[in-house]
């Protein structure tokens, strides 16, 4: 993610040259020398040193990215906001909603712009729902269905990283991937998750130790001893949202055969909409009584759709997952540059981890449980 943050940093300039901004990589943390090589070889960073220390005490550093595993995220986010430096974190931006918190609060009481990963809100057509719904095309909401779906831990066999750690990597696919859709729910609804109820499950149980440092999803080599995952491989949660839409989600990290299937369908009086990742660049609508035709539409990303026409020249030409990113580089920085609110917020962090933590809660209380709010 480290690289794809720099990428995008890299675009930003062809895409959104009326920002006035042309980010300069200056540089780069990582404790692993190849990577250090990369960020200077690869992606154009200034330097790379092996400490963050040393990036937040460069006067040349306006901003930064925190892209480092997820139990490192609250002390570097927290340097980062005493040091005065706006940061873009990954998602789950703690690995808890008391981790999340304090995030939130160091960066409030600093007063420095955040940006928070949730990538999938900037699709076109995703952008696109959520101008629908806000104008009232698809009537009072009613429902909404929403899924996250990936098979990166459907290998029994895939190695025992900090991912299965609680301590270390949280909920599981409840911070990794239900977050997602959480956000996506309340983001484009415009509703918040005031309850849920909830059930989990761990489908393997048991993972071999890696050999050596195994720092993401990929492969590494591994022992014959096996040690115990500790959290959640698969999730399923019914919400209410305080403007009284229904909600579902799902969510699971070993659903063999989904690489990745993300995907969000709302529903309301006057019609119903639908978006999926592994079609990213089109959603389907359907307002009204169709007559003999009724049924869902199917229209593709165009200009009009989000920022579509910074990316492709006419309509129906596919974006990628990094365009969405770019696109998230561009909101963060115009933030810090120009006090827009554009990204994600740290906000917008903390209520998806409110929520996911009620889930946790709920699944292991077998009942509704509310969400904070605030």
């Amino acid at each position: 993610m480290g690289r794809l943050h720099a990428s995008s940093y890299q675009r930003l300039p062809s895409r959104y040259p009326d920002l006035g901004i042309r980010p300069r990589l200056v540089v780069a943390a990582d404790p692993l020398e190849e990577n250090q090589r990369a960020a200077v070889e690869q992606f154009g960073f200034g330097r790379a040193v092996a400490s963050i220390d040393e990036v937040l005490a460069d006067p040349e550093v306006d901003v930064v990215s925190i892209c480092s595993p997820n139990f490192l995220h609250r002390d570097f986010a927290i340097q980062a906001a005493e040091a005065g430096k706006p940061f873009w974190i990954e998602k789950p931006m703690g690995v808890s909603a008391e981790q999340s918190r304090e995030i939130h609060d160091a960066a409030r009481s600093a007063g420095v712009a955040t940006a928070v990963g949730f990538n999938y809100r900037h699709a076109p057509a995703v952008a696109h729902l959520r101008s629908m719904i806000a104008g009232g095309r698809l009537g009072r909401i009613t429902n909404v269905r929403c899924w996250l779906d990936a098979d990166y831990a459907s290998s029994p066999d895939g190695p025992l990283t900090w991912r299965y750690d609680r301590a270390r990597g949280g909920s599981g696919v409840i911070g990794d991937l239900l977050s997602h859709g959480v956000d996506l729910v309340q983001h484009v609804t415009g509703q918040r998750l005031a309850e849920v109820t909830a059930t989990s499950d761990v489908f393997i149980p048991e993972r071999p130790l890696p050999l050596g440092a195994g720092v993401g999803h990929g492969a590494v080599a591994v022992s014959e001893e096996r040690g115990p995952v500790e959290n959640e491989d698969w999730v399923a949660a019914l919400g209410r949202l305080d403007g009284g839409a229904h909600a579902t989600l799902e969510s699971s990290r070993v659903a063999r055969g989904h690489r990745s299937d993300y995907a969000l369908e709302v529903f309301g009086t006057e019609g119903s909409a639908r978006w999926s990742f592994t079609r990213m660049n089109e959603f389907e609508v359907m307002i009204g009584d169709g007559g003999t035709e009724h049924g869902y539409t199917t229209v593709l990303a165009a200009a009009g759709h989000g920022d579509y026409a910074r990316f492709q020249p006419g309509p129906g030409i596919p974006m990628s997952f990094d365009d969405l990113k770019t696109i998230e580089a561009a909101a963060f920085l115009s933030d810090a540059a120009h006090g827009t609110h554009l990204a994600p917020t740290a906000a917008d962090g903390l209520a998806a981890a409110e929520a996911c933590e009620a889930i946790v809660r709920s699944a292991a209380s077998r009942a509704w449980e509310a969400v904070p709010q605030g």
